[in-house]
């Protein structure tokens, strides 16, 4: 259902698929994580069309245009429609994703608990 007015700006963000759940949105408000125009808000917000907003949920940082509102869940090609992202925004994403794609985690060649020689060779560079 799209709105012409206004919506709760947690409501709109499930809607945008920025969260899985209305109450992760909620929760990611109330934390400071969502800002409107440069500044914290409050759950229960109304949000306006033409609005830039900054969105950390977790994963990735956004900034975002708001172009339509809705309080209702629809596909990921109906949430799209709802915002545009800032060129600042994409370029930081594409950035971060490529960092991701060539940063190897630290571990991961560890398999398992160490054996007694590799415990030694730990000990023995460490001291």
């Amino acid at each position: 259902m799209i709105h012409s007015t206004a919506v709760r700006i947690d409501k709109w963000l499930w809607a945008a698929r920025f969260f899985k759940t209305r109450s992760q949105a909620a929760a990611a408000v109330d934390a400071g994580k969502v800002r409107v125009d440069g500044e914290r808000v409050k759950t229960a917000r109304l949000l306006k069309l033409g609005e830039i907003l900054q969105v950390d949920n977790g994963a990735t940082d956004w900034e975002v245009t708001v172009l339509a509102l809705s309080d209702a869940r629809g596909n990921a090609a109906q949430a799209q429609l709802l915002y545009r992202e800032t060129e600042a925004s994409l370029a930081l994403r594409a950035k971060a994703a490529d960092d991701r794609k060539y940063f190897r985690e630290p571990g991961t060649t560890l398999k398992g608990r160490p054996t007694k020689r590799d415990r030694r060779a730990i000990d023995k560079s460490t001291s």
